[in-house]
């Protein structure tokens, strides 16, 4: 018969792996190893982006990565309802990093985006991000989005961290601020013939430049999608009138005069790039290019042509994706974009298992962000978009975005885990 001592030393063991393997289950395999397979590839894209240059930043893209998964596994570990009395102090510090850009911040390449602290340039508008996501989760959370005059507190905690990052000037990541807000908007119960209206606002700055006449249409079809949808039908319809022709009047005004040149060449060129081939349109065409020339498997890792002449600049950047179609070829990009989707969904996962509306509105809210980036760089990339300057999550070199990045991931995983240890205790 086995021992006394025998028995429990078993049960011991049988504890031991029993804890194991939870921790093991618990391991959130997809939010952790899609990013981490992107970041490794892409330091690969990196390095090859800069063979025959004095400087490589792939090393450094590594160790940013680690950094931000080292501090994301520490969010991880914190319930994120523990950082709401933080979010005063933590809103006005990123508000007052913003407008030091505006004073002493660094430029490049024709913006002033970056502040240098002990002899690194950091970003302050990548993690403005996602103080504000978290803002608004807890303006969000427990509100009633059923009057339009709700909508003003979600809008006074964004409306000063995008003026200050449009100033910058940096049109790429106002535009994320804008997606973040609508998604979150939505996500918390407001109407969806709300989220048009907003959205609709867009297009009324199009025709108003492209086809004016279209106005006469446009802007009654606006004021009876505000009568359908709103309280107080017929004033909501007139100052929704008021405001589309407000919009209409103003938007050749701030082309002029709010949009430095190259933006308003990138916003134009992404039509017929070959108007300037070699000026607004050489990024897009010789993106496109590069990504065609991979064919269906590429020319393999460290082996693009077009990507060691350096066609592209800041193609480490913004354009890494042209040198993974080059490199990879369809393929490549097709596992990449997949890794991208199947990240995406188990976001949404998360956050429709959330324990709170709090964190299920953070999640979302890092969610859009995500998305709306890689959508925008992707379609960018391939010519289906203009040139706004928005980087490749995971993938394009740039600290402090690859640093948040990560960030934000914590934050998810955290929600993930208590989700999890609900349902098992249920």
């Amino acid at each position: 018969m086995p021992s006394a001592l025998g028995l429990r030393s078993r049960e011991k063991k049988l504890r031991r792996t029993s804890r194991l393997r939870k921790t093991w289950s618990r391991i959130e395999w997809i939010l952790w190893g899609v990013p981490i397979f992107l970041v490794v590839l892409s330091s690969v894209l990196i390095a090859s982006t800069q063979r025959y240059i004095a400087y490589a930043d792939w090393y450094q893209h590594l160790i940013i990565a680690a950094l931000g998964i080292f501090l994301g596994s520490c969010l991880a570990q914190v319930q994120i309802e523990r950082i709401r009395p933080f979010l005063i102090p933590l809103y006005g510090l990123i508000v007052a990093s913003l407008a030091a850009v505006r004073l002493i911040g660094t430029s490049a390449l024709g913006a002033q985006r970056w502040l240098s602290i002990a002899g690194l340039n950091i970003q302050p508008s990548e993690f403005a991000k996602l103080i504000v996501i978290i803002s608004l989760a807890a303006v969000l959370d427990g509100s009633q989005m059923k009057k339009p005059i709700n909508l003003l507190r979600p809008l006074s905690v964004i409306i000063l961290p995008w003026l200050l990052v449009f100033i910058q000037p940096d049109l790429g990541t106002s535009l994320v601020f804008g997606a973040i807000l609508i998604t979150m908007l939505y996500w918390s119960g407001i109407p969806l013939e709300w989220v048009c209206l907003v959205l609709f606002a867009i297009f009324t700055a199009v025709l108003s430049g492209m086809v004016p006449l279209s106005l006469f249409l446009w802007i009654p079809f606006m004021g009876f999608l505000a009568y359908r949808s709103l309280p107080q039908r017929n004033l909501a319809a007139g100052l929704t009138m008021a405001v589309q022709s407000l919009i209409a009047w103003i938007t050749p005004w701030l082309w002029l005069n709010g949009l430095k040149d190259y933006q308003r060449d990138r916003l134009v060129l992404f039509l017929d790039p070959a108007q300037d081939p070699l000026g607004g349109g050489y990024h897009l065409l010789q993106s496109t290019v590069g990504i065609g020339s991979g064919g269906l498997l590429g020319t393999g890792l460290l082996q693009g042509e077009l990507t060691k002449l350096r066609f592209i600049p800041e193609q480490h950047t913004d354009f890494i994706f042209s040198a993974l179609g080059e490199e990879t070829g369809f393929l490549g990009t097709t596992i990449v974009v997949c890794g991208f989707f199947f990240l995406m969904v188990r976001l949404l996962k998360v956050a429709r298992q959330a324990r709170t509306d709090f964190e299920s509105l953070v999640v979302v809210g890092i969610l859009a962000m995500l998305v709306f980036q890689v959508v925008v760089n992707i379609f960018m990339t391939i010519g289906l978009g203009p040139v706004t300057g928005i980087p490749l999550p995971f993938m394009s070199y740039g600290r402090s975005a690859l640093l948040a990045n990560f960030l934000g991931l914590g934050l998810c995983i955290s929600v993930a885990r208590r989700g999890y240890s609900a349902s098992r205790n249920w």
